[in-house]
C-alpha cells in the first residue's frame, strides 16, 4: 500500500445478518474487495443496485464498520481507535451522499460555517463565499436548507462536502433525480477540481457521464470486483466497433463474418475496436465507387459494463 493512494481497501468484507423468522442468514454485501485508488484521478466505481458501493462509502466514512480486511484513506486505517487518526482522516475527505440531508431550521450560510468549525477551520469565509458564488447559491446563503429546491440541496451537498478543502472527494450518485443543466454545471465544477488535484471517487448510474469524467473506473457485482482499467482501455477490448456504409446503387451480397445488416443502399457491420476500416474494405471487396458515406460508431462504456456483467453471470 502507497501513503500516497487516496484509498486502499485490501481484501475488505462486509457482511450484514439478514434475519428470516427464527433463523439468521449471513449476507455478504462486500466479498473480498481490495482496490487501489490513484492520486488525482477520478475513480468511478460501478455497478447496478445493491452491488456494495454505497456500503465501501460507509465504511471508508466511518458509517459502518467492516467484517474484516482493511481499507485506508492516504494511508490512515479509517477503522483505527485511535483519535488522533481519525481527526485527521476526516479533514482529508469530504461525502456527497446519495440521500438529500435536512438541516432543519439553519441557513446555508450557518451550516457551511458550523462544518468549517467541526474541521477546526474558524475563519472560513473566503471559502465559502466562492463555493456559494461558485455552485450558484451565494443570493440563497441566507434561506434555511429546507427552503431550497431539490437542485440547490444538491448543490449545497457538494458545498459541505468541500468547504474544509479535502484532497479526497467522495460522491456517491451526486446527480440522482437532478434535471440536465444542473447536471452539467455539477459535473463542469467536477472536472475543475480534478484539474486542481483533488482525488474523486464517483458512483453513478448515468454511464454515458462516467465514460467522460473518470480516468479509471472499477465494475463491482454483488460484492466483487469484476474488473478494473482505465475507462478507454476496458470499452476498446470489450467492444465492438459499429460501421454503417451509405451506397448509391445495390451491390452484390458480402461475405463477410462482420457483416450484421445489408440492403439496396446500407451496409452495417460490426468489427473488433483494433481493426481499422481499410481492411475491411480489401476483405468485403467493396467497390468504393457505389460508397456514399461511412459513419462510425464507437463502443461505449455501457457495453463494456453490460459485457462484464453477463461475463460474470454466466
Amino acid at each position: 500500500m502507497s501513503s500516497s493512494a487516496p484509498i486502499y481497501l485490501q481484501n475488505l468484507v462486509k457482511t450484514y445478518k439478514k434475519i428470516k423468522g427464527d433463523k439468521a442468514d449471513a449476507v455478504l454485501a462486500v466479498q473480498d474487495v481490495s482496490l487501489e485508488m490513484k492520486p488525482g484521478e477520478i475513480l468511478g466505481l460501478l455497478g447496478p443496485n445493491g452491488a456494495g458501493k454505497t456500503t465501501i462509502i460507509s465504511i471508508l466514512t466511518s458509517l459502518e464498520s467492516s467484517s474484516s480486511g482493511g481499507a485506508f484513506i492516504f494511508g490512515h486505517n479509517v477503522e483505527s481507535n485511535d483519535r488522533a487518526v481519525w481527526a485527521q482522516v476526516k479533514n482529508l475527505y469530504g461525502l456527497v451522499p446519495q440521500e438529500i440531508v435536512n438541516h432543519g431550521f439553519f441557513t446555508v450560510y450557518e451550516v457551511l460555517t458550523f462544518i468549517s468549525g467541526y474541521h477546526g477551520i474558524k475563519n472560513n469565509r473566503e471559502r465559502i463565499e466562492y463555493l456559494l458564488r461558485r455552485l450558484a447559491l451565494w443570493d440563497h446563503k441566507d434561506k434555511k436548507v429546507a427552503q431550497l429546491s431539490g437542485g440547490m440541496k444538491r448543490r449545497f451537498l457538494i458545498a459541505k462536502a468541500l468547504v474544509h478543502s479535502p484532497q479526497l472527494l467522495l460522491l456517491d450518485e451526486p446527480t440522482a433525480g437532478v434535471d440536465i443543466e444542473l447536471r452539467n454545471t455539477l459535473w463542469t465544477f467536477v472536472k475543475e477540481l480534478h484539474a486542481q488535484g483533488t482525488s474523486i471517487l464517483l458512483t453513478t448510474h448515468y454511464l454515458e457521464e462516467a465514460e467522460q469524467l473518470c480516468d479509471r473506473v472499477a465494475i463491482i457485482d454483488k460484492g466483487k470486483i469484476k474488473r478494473v482499467g482505465p475507462t478507454k482501455e476496458l470499452i476498446k477490448s470489450l467492444t465492438q466497433r459499429r460501421v454503417h456504409i451509405s451506397l448509391k446503387s445495390a451491390v452484390e451480397v458480402l461475405q463477410s463474418p462482420y457483416l450484421i445488416s445489408q440492403t439496396p443502399t446500407d451496409l452495417i457491420f460490426k468489427l473488433p475496436s483494433t481493426m481499422v476500416l481499410g481492411d475491411l474494405l480489401s476483405t468485403t471487396k467493396l467497390d468504393t465507387s457505389k460508397v456514399t458515406d461511412f459513419k462510425i460508431y464507437e463502443g461505449t462504456l455501457q457495453e463494456a459494463f453490460l459485457h462484464i456483467l453477463d461475463e460474470g453471470r454466466a
